[in-house]
């Protein structure tokens, strides 16, 4: 890469942190756009002036074809909308910063039809993840009580918030005590993905599962910050899959058990009990339908 594309992209990732984008995506993006200007660059394009529409069209082409060195196919759909995205942030980067003779976004995505590897992704059924809370109050019967009690309060708040809320995993870790209103029910999650705020009302079980969850145990805890998980994600993480451990059962057995999965769970839950996909939308804050109608493609297939 020549030193004026290097200069480019140091000043786009300093405009993403600027826009209050998170260091993930950040260097996903970031490094996005050094490959482009790498493929630039092999083109003999020296100056972003020389930059057009058809680089870009022929830039997508080679991803969309190119084989994942880790899974010996196609790159997934969300994985080459990671390389849309980021060179449409770039473009809209360089339009304000004044460059007008380049390209615009384009918006270009992969919709879901194109991505078999997303028909993986198997949610628990409702009777499954009645079987899974159930589960973590057996978990750690050799624990001392303060100890198996925290670790079992973990758990249960991850399937309040992730599952019964529908979060995102940055979402539901950043959650603090301020965020939840129980004079209106609600709970704030603030700047979610794509940095959008937005309200989640609370369902009667999710309200009193909260306020058990603050008043009983996480208000007499004393740490040193006001989130709502008083322990690490990744601590978390690790309890999560030993309670996944705990099955020989093969529907649950056989099926990933993650965050991510049961907000998926959640999402198909609400489609199959007949909730409009606009509203399934809006609650998991997606921002098109397209994310959304992955669903309809895991109940009907």
């Amino acid at each position: 890469m020549n030193e004026s594309f290097k200069k480019i992209q140091q000043e786009y990732i300093f405009w993403l942190d600027t826009l209050g984008f998170n260091a993930k995506t950040i260097t996903n993006y970031g490094n996005r756009v050094n490959e482009f200007f790498n493929w630039l660059t092999a083109l003999n394009i020296v100056h972003i002036n020389q930059l057009q529409q058809n680089h870009i069209t022929t830039f997508f082409e080679y991803q969309e074809q190119r084989t994942d060195s880790k899974f010996k196919g196609r790159l997934s759909a969300s994985y080459l909308n990671d390389y849309f995205s980021a060179i449409d942030k770039l473009l809209e980067f360089l339009h304000q910063m004044g460059a007008t003779n380049t390209p615009i976004p384009t918006n270009r995505r992969i919709t879901i039809d194109n991505d078999n590897r997303v028909r993986k992704i198997q949610p628990f059924t409702i009777e499954e993840i009645k079987l899974l809370q159930t589960q973590i109050q057996k978990l750690y019967p050799n624990y001392n009580y303060k100890h198996r009690e925290l670790k079992q309060q973990q758990l249960q708040l991850v399937f309040v918030l992730f599952y019964g809320c529908g979060l995102r995993l940055s979402e539901g870790f950043k959650l603090t005590a301020k965020d939840l209103n129980f004079n209106k029910r609600t709970i704030f999650v603030n700047q979610g993905k794509n940095y959008k705020d937005r309200i989640i009302p609370m369902s009667d079980s999710i309200y009193n599962a909260l306020q058990d969850y603050m008043y009983n145990f996480r208000n007499l805890i004393k740490c040193n910050h006001n989130k709502l998980f008083v322990q690490k994600q990744i601590t978390v993480t690790v309890d999560l899959k030993h309670l996944h451990s705990q099955f020989k059962n093969d529907n649950i057995k056989n099926k990933r058990l993650s965050f991510h999965i049961l907000r998926h769970s959640i999402a198909t839950h609400l489609l199959q009990k007949g909730m409009p996909i606009e509203n399934i939308a809006r609650f998991l804050g997606h921002n098109s339908l397209t994310s959304t109608q992955i669903y309809t493609h895991i109940i009907n297939r």
